[in-house]
Formats: structure tokens, sequence, C-alpha cells
């Protein structure tokens, strides 16, 4: 059986397979039988800056006392991050398996202090889940980058965790934007978040959620700039997210460059029971390819390590579609 340790934020893993932040982490009884089925590590279902401002909006526009407005605002703030702790601390009791925690956040306001909570209550690391919907035609696309350094720089300097972020491909230049990430203290990067995106309902002509779930074939959204980031920007560590759905695609990515993978859309089709499969796919393919460790194979098909790299540059079908009239 090949040794699957990884290394990742500083951390050592069992193996490089980790449950992102979603429901399936959201109570400690879920986070042990993860442990149990074989998962490296697991992203806690994140706080969620936006949810907590929405609700406290409600609650005040409900009370009949503006001068409430601070108090409820803060209630809900620390209501949600008691119990968030509460989960952080529960967990780590119960399972060896590093524990990340993982913030929703939106601005670089006051939600930084929790960073501080986040590590005394025994988390091993903190994700950042960070997007910001550029709506506003006047603003350049740096002041829109500055925000994802602003809170970085805010969160690292109340913490001493190892801090990635979770960022999206809907941005001009990426290899760009996650050096900048690691000059500004972040010891890694999730490519790529999976946004909420919506649909139209022509029958009943009003919006509804798209498609929550990933499916395989999103892999080629992250495969391409793991591949150039791994390379280009090698001080920062990868994990690779949206699309990873079997060993296949585990190995796939590894190769390509990341020192981990997320996976959460295949465990809510397959069951978690599922992450066994995944993990004796690695191990069955590493032994038939005579593979140790992955250190072995990370990276052996990154961008600068193949014969031809524009392979990871070309954008059109051209060689594709050439052969069909």
């Amino acid at each position: 059986m090949a040794n699957l340790n990884t290394r990742y934020l500083g951390l050592t893993l069992k193996n490089p397979v980790i449950v992102s932040s979603s429901g399936l982490t959201d109570s400690v009884e879920k986070i042990v039988k993860l442990e149990e089925k074989g998962a490296g590590a697991v992203v806690l279902k994140s706080l969620f800056e936006e949810q907590i401002r929405f609700e406290a909006g409600n609650m005040i526009e409900k009370s009949d006392y503006p001068e409430a407005q601070d108090y409820i605002m803060n209630y809900l703030k620390n209501n949600s991050i008691d119990e968030y702790l509460k989960l952080i601390e529960d967990a780590k009791k119960s399972v060896k398996i590093p524990v990340i925690a993982s913030i929703n956040c939106m601005t670089a306001s006051e939600w930084v202090s929790y960073a501080k909570d986040i590590e005394s209550a025994g988390a091993d690391a903190l994700e950042l889940n960070v997007f910001v919907v550029p709506t506003d035609r006047n603003r350049s696309s740096e002041k829109y980058e500055l925000l994802y350094y602003d809170i970085i720089e805010k969160v690292k300097a109340k913490t001493k965790l190892p801090v990635s972020v979770k960022i999206g491909y809907h941005h001009t230049n990426l290899l760009s934007l996650v050096n900048q990430i690691y000059f500004r203290g972040a010891a890694g990067v999730v490519l790529f978040n999976r946004f909420y995106a919506p649909d139209i309902d022509i029958v009943r002509m009003k919006f509804t959620a798209a498609e929550v779930f990933s499916n395989p074939s999103d892999i080629r959204q992250s495969l391409r700039w793991v591949g150039m980031i791994s390379s280009q920007a090698d001080k920062i560590d990868i994990s690779a997210s949206t699309g990873i759905h079997d060993g296949v695609a585990v190995i796939k990515q590894i190769l390509a460059g990341a020192k981990t993978v997320q996976v959460c859309s295949t465990l809510y089709k397959n069951g978690v029971d599922h992450l066994k499969g995944i993990i004796n796919f690695i191990n069955h393919w590493m032994s038939e390819k005579n593979y140790r460790t992955l250190d072995e194979i990370r990276g052996k098909l990154s961008y600068k390590r193949i014969p031809d790299p524009a392979i990871y540059e070309r954008s059109q079908f051209m060689k594709y579609f050439s052969g069909f009239h």
C-alpha cells in the first residue's frame, strides 16, 4: 500500500482527500463518520457573514425600536460565533484529522476579529471563502482584488493559524492574484469556489437556483489552473476543488500539482462511503504504477514539467474541430 501522507498548510494529512465546507461538516457526528470513512481532513461548514447580516436586517425591519439595531446585530453575530466555536472545540476532541474552520466573508470589517477566537477554539487552520460580485462598472478590477488582500492581511494580523483562500476563476489574471495572495501571508489557495448561480423558470416566470452540485466534467475549470499556478506560484499550497468525483480526478489534480483535493458533491450523490472507494483507487493506481508516495507524482504533468506547456495555454478547439466538415 502506498504512503498517501500529505503536507498541506503546514499540517500532516493521512491522505490528500479533504471534505469541503458544506452541510456534510456541520456537526460532530458527521465529522466523526467522515474520519471513519477515510477523510484526510475536513473544512467546517462556513460561518456566513452575508447570512447573519441578512437575518439581522430582517429582525431589525420587524423591530419597532430602531435603537435596538446594534443589539440585534451583535446578538446574532455572537450567537452564531459561539455555536461555531463550540463545533470546533467538540470536533477537535472527537477526531484526530485536521479540522479547518471556514469564514465566508464579504468585507474586512469586524469579522476579522473572529479569527483569533477560532484559533483559541483549537482549529488547525482557517479557510477564507471570499467573493464579491463586481456590480459597479466604474470600479476597476484592481479595486475589487484589493478587498481580498485587505481581508487576508487583517486576518493574518489577528491569528497565527495557517490561512488558505478559496477563490473563483472569474479573475483577469489568476496567476498574479494567487501570487499576491501568497505575499499577503496566505499559506494556501483553493481552486475553485462553486458559487450560487441563478436560473430562470420560464413556466412560473421567476428566478430559481441553478444546479447546486458539480459534475465530473467541471474538473476542466480547475485542472488547467492547478497545473499553471503550481508551476509559477510554487510556494503556495494548492487544494483543487470542483468536479472531483472519483479517484481518477484526484490523481489528475495531483499530477497537475495540487497538494490536496476537496470533495463534496460526489458525497451527496454517492454517500460518504464513497470516500473509501476514492482512497482505495488512489492506492491501487499507485501500486500498479510502482509509486510509493504522492510526492513522486505531484506536479509530474504540471505546466513546467511537460515537453509542450502550450497545452495549458491553448484556449481554442482548432485541432479538435479541424477534422469536422
